[in-house]
């Protein structure tokens, strides 16, 4: 089994920056995808960020370049530093961890509220 769990999310104004953390664990060597999905009241669940085993990263539209995620497959870990932050982005934000094809696990989520 593997363990996903987020940190990092809050209340944070417009215009500000929030840095949300996840980590895998569990019977596991090395995650092969990670990514950031995110799913406001009402909405479907899209795609914030991911980041593949090559270390190349993609970004759903609405990023514009404001978001940035990282990687340490050392600790099976990646961040999502989300900087500009518009009452837009406010959601529940998962992390899920791709440990082989087919074979995915997520996180519980981490509330972000974009509100002045």
């Amino acid at each position: 089994q593997v363990q996903v769990v987020e940190s990092g999310g809050g209340l944070v104004q417009p215009g500000g920056s929030l840095r949300l953390s996840c980590a895998a664990s569990g019977r596991f060597n090395s995650f092969y995808y990670m990514g950031w999905y995110r799913q406001a009241p009402g909405k479907q669940r899209e795609l914030v960020a991911i980041i593949a085993p090559n270390g190349s990263t993609q970004y759903g539209d609405f990023v514009k370049g404001r978001f940035t995620t990282s990687a340490n497959r050392s600790r099976n870990a990646v961040t999502l530093q989300m900087n500009n932050l518009e009452p837009e982005d406010t959601a529940v934000y998962y992390c899920k961890a791709i440990v082989h094809v087919g074979v995915e696990f997520w996180g519980q989520g981490t509330q972000v509220t974009v509100s002045s």
